[in-house]
């Protein structure tokens, strides 16, 4: 009787523990994450013609603008070298941003081209300019063998809505 009384009284502590435990580990798990489908919406470029791409993606409260290149609105590169085609180009993409409810406050993330890795502190000195200090986007910078139209520059950014 006695070893059936001490059976029991095992049992039930580890009864009580195995439940102390599964109530621990639920504590210490995040809530479920509820899912939630986000509207993707695809804008075709200017002069969809010219390139087979969409100029942005928006999804949810993010856009993500593809490539662009310091072109005027004849597709013709601006004159001068690296300096004048990243301001065209950061001009571009802030016209994008701005037409589709967002702004250069908002870049979050920029991935720039280069055709040639020697002119980043050129096209640096331009960059900057288009940011509050306190408010430089994320940012990667990568020399290539070559960019659509010869350009000097690419560059492609993330950002939110207001």
């Amino acid at each position: 009787m006695r070893n059936i009384k001490s059976l029991v009284g095992v049992v039930t502590i580890l009864f009580a523990f195995s439940a102390s435990a599964e109530s621990r580990q639920k504590k210490d798990q995040p809530p479920p994450v509820k899912e939630q489908s986000a509207t993707v919406e695809y804008q075709s470029a200017a002069n969809p013609s010219a390139r087979t791409l969409s100029e942005f993606v928006r999804v949810g409260n993010m856009l993500y603008l593809s490539g662009k290149l310091g072109t005027d609105s004849t597709g013709k590169l601006a004159p001068g070298g690296i300096a004048p085609e990243t301001k065209q180009t950061l001009e571009n993409i802030k016209t994008v941003l701005e037409k589709n409810g967002s702004s250069m406050d908002k870049v979050i993330k920029c991935t720039v081209m280069l055709a040639d890795i020697k002119e980043w502190a050129d096209m640096n000195t331009v960059y900057v300019t288009f940011f509050k200090k306190e408010r430089l986007p994320a940012r990667s910078a990568f020399g290539t063998s070559g960019l659509v139209l010869n350009a000097r520059v690419e560059i492609e950014c993330m950002a939110t809505l207001k």
